[in-house]
């Protein structure tokens, strides 16, 4: 089969899959292991994928794409324009702005308007009136990647879960979208089957499939657990801290925290500490930081903190079990990120686990 590669020519790549040229997509990943590999995306996925999200959404609509192409969540933005024929405005490249944003916001035509984001660009809106009226010009501005705190939200944000694997989000609100199963293992891992799956990889690695009643699986490296009859994600598998014998959710205290206010990002992370086994380290980058640029990674400065740790702690202790309080802050100017505009976890560790004066 004729995978167009993603990453080479992302333009050509999603033009070849829109008109049918090709079979599908090689789209690169950092998997969970950090290595990159292709998955392959057949087109029978691609088109479920897109058509599936139209549905969902309401019907067809322009979309403004403001992620990059080279990954799947900013390929698919393209992929839904381009298969409903229907308006595609691309925002320039640089730093992400709520003034850039505003002015691509108001480039999309009139109607039913679509866009995706990841959680920090929202969050960055909504801190300017700017922004926030930008935002408000979408009839669903879809969101993946890590929760909002209480009160960031819009009314027309809609959460998504997925992966490169189930060509990208195909949960939304908790919801799975028409064509795709959800489970959860014994051992609370969420488990996927659907025609959104990849083919697989490029190296051939099956190790995350399985068979079960006939339907093939994804075997997901998330924990998840239903809530009131919607799937609620509880994060990595191997994020998982264990200080003092208790299991820490990441997820759930980066929640806590993001409700605080003020705050851009924040991930939660474990080092390695003599006594508790890890230590619950809350990495945060507060809210009017440097723009947001998902063109790269840089590396993350200190910045002064928006909170003491004691403070913190207080503000959290209403809201969190004693052991899921972070004994450790780091406030950073720049969450370090990978290529697809992720948190970085290992580097976020390694910057967690780094001295610094007075902390």
């Amino acid at each position: 089969m004729k995978y167009a590669p993603l990453a080479d020519n992302p333009r050509a790549a999603i033009d070849a899959v829109v008109t049918g040229e090709a079979d599908g997509l090689s789209v690169p990943t950092s998997g969970s292991t950090g290595v990159p590999r292709d998955v392959l995306l057949g087109l029978r996925a691609i088109r479920t994928s897109a058509f599936s999200t139209v549905a969902r959404l309401g019907g067809p609509g322009s979309w403004l794409l403001a992620l990059p192409p080279n990954r799947i969540g900013g390929a698919l933005v393209a992929i839904r324009a381009g298969l409903t024929d229907q308006p595609l405005i691309t925002m320039p490249p640089g730093p992400f702005t709520a003034t850039s944003f505003a002015l691509a916001a108001a480039q999309v035509p009139p109607g039913r308007r679509y866009v995706s984001l990841v959680p920090t660009q929202v969050v960055r809106l909504m801190a300017s009136q700017v922004g926030r009226d930008a935002l408000a010009l979408f009839d669903a501005v879809l969101v993946g990647g890590a929760a909002f705190g209480d009160g960031e939200r819009p009314s027309n944000v809609i959460e998504t879960y997925g992966m490169t694997e189930t060509t990208g989000g195909c949960v939304y609100d908790g919801d799975p979208l028409e064509g795709v199963d959800v489970a959860i293992g014994d051992d609370d891992r969420i488990l996927i089957s659907g025609t959104t799956l990849a083919d697989g990889y490029s190296d051939g690695d099956k190790s995350p499939w399985v068979t079960h009643d006939h339907l093939r699986w994804l075997r997901t490296g998330d924990l998840g657990r239903w809530n009131g009859g919607r799937l609620e994600v509880l994060g990595r598998a191997d994020d998982v801290i264990i200080s003092g014998a208790h299991k820490v959710h990441p997820v759930v205290v980066e929640r806590a925290i993001a409700a605080l206010g003020g705050i851009a990002d924040v991930a939660v992370v474990g080092v390695g500490d003599a006594e508790w086994g890890k230590r619950v380290v809350a990495v945060i980058e507060p809210a009017g930081s440097d723009p947001l640029d998902l063109s790269n990674a840089p590396d993350a400065p200190d910045a002064p903190e928006p909170y003491s740790i004691s403070e913190l702690r207080d503000r959290l202790r209403d809201q969190l079990p004693y052991y899921c309080l972070p004994r450790d802050l780091v406030v950073t100017r720049s969450m370090p990120r990978g290529a697809g505009g992720k948190i970085d976890r290992k580097a976020v560790t390694a910057l967690a686990s780094r001295p610094v004066a007075g902390r």
